[in-house]
């Protein structure tokens, strides 16, 4: 009986040692991004949290910021630097201000549809700019997403390139967002992501450009009366490990960081194209206008007026881009 007792307590008092030590040897992480917990980008960044704990046997446990919980998106770009933040996802506009060339992909009227973009990230191209950011900010692309095709919501009803004259417009501060209101003449205004409701609801500012699922999610539509497909950017996401975690990581957990953002990823971008395509009714049934623009005349402005190297682009990878199927 006693030896019983002793095998019990030795048993015990293992059980106890190795959850001592698995609680020790738990790495918590900060995973952080912008976006509403409505949306897809958010349910699939807390599933893969989820799915990465439990492929690393719980010794990994992440916590997922949304809604700029962390800070606006300049602030979570460079958290991955300063170690407040170990995981993101971002668009490459940020990433290139590390590493400009990588942001030829926000160049309007780059990639022709999502298929186009989701293609463009099993390249060479893409490999080699992905490459040149890790490079240069010590960070490592896992994944991409698609975001969507950006358009334009307006109080003003706009039909050409030379109907954006003018126009108080807000744009993020990133340079290549710029390039299309700018070359059709808007005045445009870097007011932060949060702050875009109230800046359109106050008359701040009289349009914006988002894709129409941000549109919806933001509830752009209840201040804006114009919906018009410009269809300038297509859009996506990088889902970004930050370089002190990632040179940690061992090759097999590195694998299993990578599957599950990339399967994270896929259920969005999934989401994201099945979400686009019933917003143009939606849009039309809260009472705003949808208007068809000639994207091959706002293109031509673009390509006129605003040359690759006013970003620190170059042409050859955009044109890289551009032959990509």
């Amino acid at each position: 009986m006693l030896k019983k007792m002793t095998i019990a307590a030795v048993m015990s008092a293992a059980t106890l040692l190795a959850a001592i030590q698995a609680s020790v040897a738990q790495t918590k992480l900060k995973w952080a991004h912008v976006y509403e917990t409505s949306e897809p980008f958010h349910t699939a960044s807390v599933w893969a949290a989820q799915e990465i704990g439990k492929r690393t046997n719980g010794r990994y446990a992440i916590d997922v910021y949304p809604a700029s919980q962390l800070g606006k998106e300049a602030d979570i770009n460079q958290g991955l630097s300063l170690g407040s933040v170990d995981i993101i996802i971002s668009g490459s506009s940020f990433a290139a201000k590390s590493f400009p060339p990588i942001g030829v992909t926000y160049y309007p009227y780059t990639f022709r549809d999502a298929d186009h973009l989701l293609a463009y990230t099993k390249s060479d191209i893409f490999r080699e700019l992905a490459k040149g950011y890790e490079d240069k900010s010590g960070h490592h692309i896992v994944a991409v997403t698609y975001y969507g095709v950006r358009q334009t919501s307006s109080n003003k009803p706009i039909k050409t390139c030379a109907d954006l004259k003018g126009l108080k417009m807000r744009v993020p501060d990133v340079p290549a967002y710029l390039a299309m209101p700018r070359a059709c003449g808007a005045n445009t205004a870097p007011i932060a992501f949060a702050e875009v409701y109230l800046a359109l609801q106050n008359g701040t500012v009289e349009a914006q450009e988002n894709p129409l699922t941000t549109i919806e999610a933001k509830k752009f539509y209840e201040v804006q009366k114009h919906i018009v497909l410009t269809g300038h950017i297509v859009d996506h996401l990088n889902t970004v490990v930050a370089g002190a975690l990632w040179k940690k990581l061992s090759d097999e957990d590195k694998k299993i960081f990578t599957d599950v953002a990339q399967e994270a990823a896929a259920k969005a971008t999934a989401e994201i194209k099945q979400n686009e395509a019933k917003l143009v009714a939606f849009f039309k049934e809260k009472g705003l206008s949808v208007t068809e623009v000639d994207k091959n005349e706002f293109r031509d402005t673009v390509l006129k007026n605003v040359a690759f190297e006013t970003f620190g682009y170059r042409k050859a990878d955009w044109e890289k881009i551009q032959a990509v199927k």
